[in-house]
């Protein structure tokens, strides 16, 4: 168990039982409920089926904390493996409690069992507080630029 500023947290696979909690926790950020999404994350992620898929989450005291979710891909983009982490989130009441940093160093130690030696995330240029989280954690541009288009009717 690791205990940072207070706050008592152990980083586990994410449980069925769990999704009820990250689901709430998600919709107290996100202001969105989406249950079904949820469910398929966990299917596809949290089952345990595939060593490359992790859905890990910070469960303290009060129930769960925070989750983080990711998986290693490989030759996407030309890129050798690397992980990938496409969903990290802690309660808002404990975000300045290290919390956020546990759970990326236990998500990036999975990658490495994996023989991974890169990590990578996407997210919103404006999304100031997890720019910040992960600069913060040593990450830096990537090699890569995001491009998108509409798609018309």
């Amino acid at each position: 168990m690791n205990r940072v500023r207070d706050v008592a947290v152990r980083v586990r696979q994410v449980l069925q039982g769990d999704l009820e909690e990250v689901i709430a926790l998600d919709a107290q950020v996100t202001g969105l409920k989406k249950p079904e999404y949820w469910a398929e994350l966990y299917h596809r992620y949290g089952m345990g089926r595939r060593r490359e898929r992790q859905f890990l989450v910070a469960e303290g005291a009060r129930g769960i904390e925070g989750f983080v979710i990711g998986e290693v891909r490989d030759w996407e983009f030309g890129s050798p493996a690397c992980g990938w982490v496409f969903g990290i989130n802690v309660r808002p009441g404990r975000r300045q409690a290290g919390i956020g940093s546990q759970l990326l160093e236990a998500i990036c130690e999975g990658f490495r069992s994996l023989g991974v030696t890169k990590v990578r995330t996407l997210l919103a240029r404006d999304n100031n507080l997890v720019l910040s989280f992960f600069r913060a954690q040593g990450m830096m541009a990537a090699p890569f630029i995001p491009l998108e288009m509409e798609l018309g009717q």
